[in-house]
C-alpha cells in the first residue's frame, strides 16, 4: 500500500467518526448537556484556547484556558494585566510573543500559571534551527510550554520529513528542559486530508500538543478540526483549540470534541460571564 493509499484510508476513517460524533448533538454537546463536558473532561481533556470577546464560561472551564495576548502593540500595563487576570480567574497559563515572556514570569512567580510563548510565529516559514534556538531562549527566559507553527509550505509541498524533523527539533529542545511543545498547524490553510498528515506528523515528532491555529488565519479553531486531530492523535496527546473562540458555549464544544486545552484572549469574559 502507498503512502497515498493509507493516507486515503485514514481521512476516510476520521471523517465518518466525526459524522457520528456531530450527529450525538449537531456539535453543541457541552452547550446542550453540561453535564457530558464533564464527563469528558474526566476522561483526560486539558486545555482549550480563546480570543475574542466571551460570554459566560463556568469556573470549572477556566483551567483549560491559556489566557493568550499576541498582538504586536500590546504594552508592559496590557501583559501586566494579562497575568494578574490569570492568576486571579485560576486560567491554565497566558500565551505571550517571545519578549513578554521574562515580565510574566516575574509577575506570575509564586502561582500555578504556566508560561507559554509562540514560535517561528506566525508564519511558520523559520529554519528549524532557528525555532529550536527561538525555544531554548524562551524556555531559559521562563516559559514552561512552547507553541510552534509548522513549516506550512513544506506541508502542502508534501516535503514531509522536513515537516517532521522541523517538529522534532523544537520537541527535543522543549523536552531537555521539561517543557511542553504545541504544534499549530494553521488548519484554515489545509485540507481535511493535510490535516490529518500535519497531526500525525506532530505525533511522530514527539509534540506534546497539536494546536489548531495561530488565531492570525482566515479562520481559526471549528468543532470539526478538533474532532479531526482527536481522532488522529489519538486519546493521549493532547489537543488545543485556538482562534474565533468568543463564547463559553465555543469552548464547551471544543472540550466536548476533545479539545484539552482553549487559547483564548477574553478568558475573563467567558469565566465571568461578562
Amino acid at each position: 500500500m502507498t503512502n497515498e493509499q493509507l493516507i486515503e484510508i485514514i481521512t476516510k476513517q476520521v471523517l465518518q467518526q466525526l459524522t457520528t460524533h456531530e450527529d450525538d448533538c449537531n456539535g453543541a454537546c457541552a452547550y446542550h448537556s453540561p453535564d457530558q463536558v464533564r464527563e469528558v473532561v474526566a476522561t483526560g481533556a486539558n486545555r482549550v484556547s480563546y480570543r475574542g470577546s466571551g460570554a459566560d464560561v463556568p469556573r470549572d472551564l477556566a483551567r483549560y484556558i491559556d489566557h493568550t495576548l499576541l498582538k504586536p502593540d500590546a504594552t508592559s500595563a496590557d501583559i501586566d494585566r494579562l497575568c494578574t487576570e490569570a492568576s486571579e480567574y485560576g486560567f491554565a497559563a497566558v500565551c505571550v510573543n517571545p519578549y513578554w515572556v521574562k515580565r510574566c514570569a516575574k509577575n506570575l512567580r509564586g502561582t500555578s500559571v504556566k508560561i507559554a510563548s509562540v514560535i517561528g510565529f506566525p508564519l511558520g516559514a523559520t529554519p528549524s534551527e532557528i525555532k529550536a534556538f527561538e525555544a531554548r531562549r524562551v524556555i531559559r527566559d521562563g516559559a514552561t510550554e512552547i507553541d510552534m507553527v509548522i513549516n506550512i509550505g513544506a506541508l502542502r509541498s508534501g516535503d514531509y520529513d522536513l515537516v517532521r524533523d522541523d517538529i522534532a527539533k523544537v520537541s527535543d529542545a522543549c523536552h531537555e528542559s521539561g517543557a511542553l511543545n504545541k504544534v499549530i498547524i494553521e488548519a484554515a490553510l489545509l485540507t481535511d486530508e493535510e490535516k490529518v498528515i500535519a497531526s500525525a506528523l506532530a505525533r511522530e515528532g514527539r509534540a506534546d500538543y497539536v494546536k489548531t491555529s495561530t488565531g492570525f488565519a482566515s479562520s481559526g479553531a471549528t468543532v470539526h478540526d478538533v474532532l479531526l486531530m482527536r481522532e488522529t492523535v489519538g486519546p493521549k496527546m493532547g489537543v488545543k483549540a485556538a482562534g474565533g473562540i468568543h463564547t463559553a458555549e465555543d469552548v464547551r464544544d471544543m472540550v466536548a470534541a476533545g479539545a484539552t486545552r482553549i487559547g483564548a484572549s477574553a478568558g475573563v469574559q467567558i469565566v465571568t460571564g461578562e
